[in-house]
């Protein structure tokens, strides 16, 4: 790697480092910190070990030659067959020394095998070419079930049956079978949450994938009070309570990880809607830099993370990946030397060597209770799932003053809406300008396939941006992080729009945040201390050099990870 110049011996040192305390490769690091894209780091790595680099990105795979590795093992292995002749299967792997998913499929195929080193993009390309027959499976095994569900009415009138009736139609075969695929089938199409809606003639399954919900699939209405028990009985839930709401959660283990179902159940006219958010149990491989921070802000955060005390605050509406830029935090703070503890509602992810305690406000455990204890545990650093009042905002701004690092969240439109709510809440502005070192705004955008098609932007379109963004403030940074050179200009640089292929049908794919990473500098503090308005500060932190939400949309948008269109309905969301 050193000879061809794209690392350098620091990076490789830091790496190594790195490397023995996680436990993992040094490749690994270097992709993860980004100081080596990954298709530049395989192709070396493939070069060392004489296996053939291939690159499966936009690659169609013949459904044959794809089924001849099955899916558990090329999901658990990494492996994919994408080329067969008569005596030859050529698979692509991200590890080709893996000599026991090679045999394996020697011995399944009676072929010999040639293996081909890939990069994990190119693996997800392929991987995700399986989903479009299970989406075909999941399709037709539900259409079989429906027809042996047992009419509710045959059961008794829903609103009658008693616990017993319900908690046999809950583990009757068909309903039981429909719920799994229903469940299988969200956790294949990366959805966030599923939402069942039971109307007047029929049952609409609905998920919400990459931000934005999409029709899955019609029941008809017999199959709604089944799928509902089915659901109740999984989370521990009152079968025979519909007319208040109730919140359970349950955990299956699909793909060789474990996703956490957090279940909602609210009564409606037609009977009762049911909402899932699937949380994966384990939080990896994000780091500050693939989680879309880069620039001046990467370097405040960081900053503020190498502090012992403080508070880092992460603001935006719910659903925009807060949570997930917390646990990213915390996952860089967690050694073996810190104690980190959290208080959470509720724990999204699981993660080693962390402390989580999980808020249970009807026998008392609130926030505030759960913060006021952490404080005697001894902690280094603090996590507080959301600041939503004024003790818990007084309780953290102390802890913060006593020694400890605390990370939490807000409720709010932009970093610098964070201060004045703090205030609101009770805070005194003399202890939050002690405590406070770097207030985070997020939101999450769609990210556009490899198909793409590309543009550059007219005088109108540029014309109708001015007003919101700096264009000479984001065009320096483009240059100074070398994404653009230096000669170019906003009419030379190149736009993506999304182009619909039948592995990317919405030409997105996935989720990246933008933001804006606020410092609380001196004159921030001052301003804070006089009471200034949400707007004021905003300025002033533009003036010292703050790329605001919106410009860092247009900024990935530069580089043709995203799309303005996608970035305005955000913003303006």
């Amino acid at each position: 790697m050193l000879d061809t110049g794209l690392v350098s011996t620091t990076d490789i040192d830091n790496a190594e480092k790195k490397a023995q305390e996680k436990k993992t490769t040094i490749g690994d690091v270097l992709i993860s910190d980004g100081k080596i894209p990954e298709q530049d780091f395989r192709q070396v790595e493939a070069h060392v070990l004489g296996v053939p680099f291939v690159d499966l990105k936009g690659q169609k795979i013949d459904p044959k030659v794809l089924s001849l590795i099955p899916e558990p093992v090329a999901r658990k292995h990494n492996i994919v067959a994408y080329k067969r002749d008569t005596q030859n299967v050529e698979v692509a792997m991200l590890d080709p020394q893996d000599i026991e998913a090679i045999e394996f499929i020697k011995k399944a195929t009676d072929a010999k095998i040639q293996a081909r080193l890939t990069d994990s993009e190119s693996m997800k390309t392929a991987l995700s070419q399986y989903r479009k027959s299970l989406s075909q499976e999941f399709s037709d095994l539900i259409k079989k079930e429906v027809g042996n569900v047992k009419s509710v009415k045959q059961e008794g009138e829903e609103e009658d049956a008693s616990e017993g009736d319900l908690k046999k139609m809950a583990e009757d075969v068909p309903i039981v079978r429909i719920v799994d695929s229903i469940l299988n089938h969200a956790v294949t199409q990366r959805a966030s949450d599923i939402h069942i809606e039971p109307y007047e003639g029929q049952v609409i399954i609905r998920y919400r994938i990459d931000g934005l919900l999409h029709d899955a699939m019609t029941l008809p209405k017999n199959v709604g009070p089944g799928i509902s028990a089915r659901i109740k009985v999984l989370s521990n839930l009152r079968l025979d309570e519909k007319r208040l709401p109730q919140d359970g959660r349950f955990k299956i283990e699909t793909e060789g990880q474990g996703v956490a179902f957090r279940v909602s159940t609210l009564p409606t006219y037609f009977g009762e809607k049911i909402v899932m958010r699937l949380l994966p149990e384990s939080v990896k491989g994000f780091s500050l830099e693939s989680l879309g921070f880069h620039g001046r802000g990467l370097e405040a955060i960081h900053e503020a993370t190498r502090q012992t005390t403080g508070m880092i605050l992460t603001t935006g509406p719910t659903g925009s990946g807060k949570t997930t830029t917390l646990y990213t935090l915390l996952d860089i703070l967690n050694k073996p030397e810190v104690n980190v503890s959290t208080v959470e509602d509720p724990i999204e992810y699981q993660m080693p060597r962390i402390n989580q305690t999980q808020v249970k406000p009807d026998i008392g455990l609130t926030f505030s209770a759960g913060l006021r204890t952490l404080v005697r545990q001894d902690p280094d650093v603090i996590m507080v799932g959301e600041i939503r009042d004024k003790e818990t905002a007084n309780l953290a701004i102390n802890a913060a003053l006593t020694g400890h690092l605390v990370l939490s969240t807000l409720h709010t439109n932009s970093a610098a809406g964070a201060i004045p709510r703090i205030t609101e809440m009770g805070a005194e502005e003399f202890l939050i300008v002690s405590t406070a070192k770097v207030v985070l705004g997020q939101r999450l955008v769609r990210k556009l396939c490899k198909t793409k098609e590309e543009y550059t932007l007219t005088d109108a379109e540029l014309k109708k941006l001015e007003p919101h963004i700096d264009f000479d403030k984001v065009l320096a940074a483009l240059k100074e992080e070398k994404i653009v050179d230096g000669k170019a200009t906003w009419k030379t640089i190149k736009f993506g729009r999304p182009k619909k292929s039948d592995e990317c049908p919405d030409g997105y794919s996935g989720r990246m945040g933008i933001y804006e990473v606020l410092p609380v500098t001196r004159s921030i503090k001052e301003l804070i201390m006089k009471g200034a308005t949400a707007d004021a500060i905003g300025d002033q932190a533009k003036k010292e050099g703050m790329m605001s939400m919106i410009e860092d949309g247009i900024f990935k948008a530069a580089q043709g990870l995203t799309t303005i269109e996608e970035v305005l309905r955000v913003i303006n969301e």
